[in-house]
């Protein structure tokens, strides 16, 4: 048996979860769902998950169902034993970078992303772009700074809070996020894509925008 997780390429949510499994060692596969063709609205889908979101998992061992990136990656150490933190101290720090992550670096990357990339160019509301870009730039900051004399976000080995921050840094479409600009965040993403069983996002997951064109 294996984990299903129900995902697409262009979730930089759902690649979290899936590098996460792929990084633990634990047997998984993608399912892919065609958000763009409405893949998450179906009522096949929402009886998996209400909230008609990706990433979904299922535990095919024993059909416990998860959903939520977060969730996800504290299962995949949980059951793995990897990528987690050592002490109470350690576990709350992951926690701690995750939620920021959440709220200030991956919430607001992926919706900048989509309305540069995936709305027609007529539609892209350009102050609100402008509005998140700012925004942006203070988290993008506030981890490099972090970063500056460490090589890992919490602890010195990776954990799910450098898999959580990478999550959307990794995509290739243009959303004002240039790793040149942010030297410690580069060489931090650089040992990131060194780890064993490291893939970028449309290399893990299926579905790609070149697939929609």
């Amino acid at each position: 048996m294996t984990i299903k997780l129900y995902c697409f390429g262009e979730s930089g949510n759902a690649y979290k979860a899936a590098l996460a499994l792929e990084l633990s060692g634990l047997s998984w596969e993608p399912v892919h769902v065609d958000f763009f063709n409405g893949g998450a609205r179906t009522p096949e889908f929402r009886a998996i998950n209400p909230m008609g979101e990706v990433p979904v998992m299922i535990d095919e061992a024993t059909g416990y169902t998860l959903t939520q990136s977060g969730a996800i990656q504290d299962y995949v150490t949980e059951v793995s034993g990897k990528l987690g933190g050592d002490t109470p101290e350690a576990r709350r720090e992951i926690l701690r970078w995750t939620l920021w992550d959440n709220h200030k670096l991956s919430g607001l990357n992926g919706a900048t992303r989509f309305l540069m990339n995936f709305l027609p160019p007529e539609k892209r509301p350009a102050e609100v772009i402008a509005f998140q870009q700012n925004r942006l730039t203070s988290s993008y900051t506030i981890l490099n700074e972090h970063l500056a004399d460490r090589d890992w976000i919490v602890g010195d080995r990776p954990t799910m809070a450098d898999l959580s921050c990478c999550g959307y840094l990794f995509y290739p479409e243009p959303f004002g996020f240039d790793r040149a600009d942010w030297p410690h965040i580069d060489t931090w993403m650089l040992r990131i894509m060194a780890l064993h069983g490291w893939k970028a996002p449309y290399d893990l997951m299926p579905g790609s925008p070149a697939d929609r064109t």
